[in-house]
């Protein structure tokens, strides 16, 4: 008798659709995909669509701490060895469709299939260097600069194999928040802002001028010409302009 074909592990069809342990949730703007101090007892896969994670002082202050969209995780507190309390909150800020998984199937298929732990170790990575260059980029660099900064890795600029992406439409108070500023030099940062040239020059002047910058690097464009973000009606973002 021939022996059976084995199946094939394929990850991105696994996060693609519900099944055992998961399911796909569609969410409104606004809504929460979980909450600070709820228990951690799932993980999400954002399918498309953008969420903020954001975190509650004793004080009740809050702050943004990262934008997250399509092929990102939240809540991976959860898979930690004694399951706590959500460290954050994830609210929508646009419609969004995510997969939810418990805990429990997230932890044996990162068991079982290697390809799937290798995608999420990956992710766990980008994410920890993230957060390195964020807080020191918050320690050296103007507010100018962080702005200019967080507008580009949100545009994806400089990723290999991805196209420019709009920025996605957030608030200038969001903004303001994750880079510890007020509203009202966000929106006179966007003005200048206005031409992509200037964009990026705020950015890669430092390693221009000085090779040693203690700056988080952000990838120079391999010709000499910087290559234009996405825009519409010729400004460099989506940005709301009301409160």
């Amino acid at each position: 008798m021939a022996e059976s074909k084995k199946i094939v592990f394929d990850p991105a069809a696994y996060l693609a659709k519900s099944g055992v342990g998961r399911r796909i949730v569609e969410l409104k703007a606004k809504h929460d995909l979980f909450s600070q101090g709820n228990a951690a007892d799932s993980i999400f896969y954002i399918q498309k669509g953008r969420v903020k994670l954001t975190v509650v002082s004793h004080a009740g202050k809050e702050a943004t701490i990262t934008l997250l969209g399509p092929g990102d995780f939240a809540g991976e507190e959860a898979i930690a060895a004694v399951s706590g309390l959500r460290l954050a909150s994830a609210t929508a800020i646009t419609a969004c469709s995510v997969l939810k998984i418990g805990r429990e199937e997230m932890l044996r298929v990162m068991h079982k299939e290697h390809t799937f732990s290798d995608l999420f170790l990956a992710f766990l990575l980008a994410r920890s260097m993230r957060t390195q260059a964020d807080l020191v980029d918050q320690l050296f660099n103007s507010s100018e600069k962080r702005l200019a900064r967080i507008l580009l890795l949100m545009a994806e600029f400089g990723q290999p194999g991805k196209p420019e992406m709009l920025i996605p439409h957030v608030t200038q108070e969001t903004l303001a928040e994750m880079i510890g500023t007020t509203r009202s030099r966000v929106s006179f940062f966007m003005n200048r802002f206005r031409v992509h040239k200037s964009l990026l020059n705020v950015v890669l002047h430092d390693q221009l001028m000085d090779r040693n910058s203690k700056s988080p690097p952000i990838e120079e464009p391999a010709n000499s010409r910087p290559p234009k973000l996405p825009h519409k009606n010729g400004s460099v973002s989506k940005i709301d302009q009301t409160e």
